[in-house]
């Protein structure tokens, strides 16, 4: 199989200007990529786009909040009409909860999955024709969440297994047209989506958060993510812990639930 060749593909990253999103942004322009940053920060998008301008790489940053449908439509219509395709879109865009379910408002959850589900699925949505022309990659940063269980983030799990049931079943619907659909489980990470996180009133939590093993840097994230592009991969489990979790998930549900539980109820 030869390899992948980046040189002027257009990478759309939504949540581009922090994160696993900002670090996906530079080591795909390095690879030769052009770069269409999505994401609600206006001025780390401004901060961003000169520092990529200074490096001489090709970017088009856009504000966009992807739970709203038209906007995330309008985007997709602006980075077409600049570059005149997508290649490979990132729906990197989303936030977590932290809490009891019976103390979370339900309000929550449906803020986390608009974030996380909707604004893939939107997102997805608007670029599918312009994929399916490039005979693209589509690829949905999840988590462990997305296919196992997670105490005291119950909003969060359920939006990464709905978005696990959505791409893995879109990836049987597009394989015949060419487009390859990538699932990404990061496990934890040095990112400011748990300092961000959701508690049960909406506000950010402030109880202290369990964490399992070393965190990665978003950095090499970003490097295994392209790798795994270049080899078309299905998933990619990341982390020693993230591995081990996926793994003992997949072989013993109820072990898992028992050992996953006993380490995150402290936390609550």
């Amino acid at each position: 199989m030869s390899r992948y060749n980046f040189k002027n593909k257009v990478a759309l990253i939504t949540g581009g200007a922090s994160g696993i999103g900002l670090a996906a942004c530079w080591e795909l322009a390095k690879q030769g990529a052009r770069i269409a940053m999505l994401d609600m920060d206006e001025k780390a998008l401004e901060v961003q786009q000169q520092e990529f301008l200074n490096y001489g790489y090709t970017i088009l940053t856009m504000e966009c909040d992807v739970t709203k449908e038209k906007a995330c439509q309008s985007v997709i219509n602006q980075v077409l009409k600049k570059f005149g395709q997508i290649d490979i879109l990132f729906n990197n865009a989303g936030i977590t909860q932290r809490g009891l379910f019976e103390a979370t408002d339900t309000a929550v959850f449906k803020k986390v999955m608009d974030v996380n589900f909707y604004g893939s699925l939107y997102c997805t949505k608007a670029a599918l024709p312009g994929l399916i022309q490039t005979k693209g990659i589509i690829i949905v940063n999840e988590s462990i969440a997305g296919v196992a269980p997670l105490l005291g983030r119950t909003g969060y799990s359920a939006s990464k297994h709905a978005l696990h049931g959505l791409f893995t079943s879109l990836r049987c619907e597009l394989r015949h047209k060419g487009v390859h659909v990538m699932i990404v489980c990061p496990g934890f990470i040095r990112t400011n989506l748990q300092t961000r996180a959701l508690g049960g009133d909406g506000k950010i939590a402030t109880h202290e958060q369990t964490t399992i093993g070393k965190e990665d840097t978003p950095e090499n994230v970003a490097r295994q993510i392209v790798k795994a592009i270049a080899k078309k991969k299905n998933i990619l489990v990341l982390t020693f812990m993230g591995k081990l979790a996926y793994l003992i998930s997949r072989l013993s549900p109820l072990l898992y639930e028992h050992l996953m539980t006993r380490q995150f109820r402290k936390e609550l």
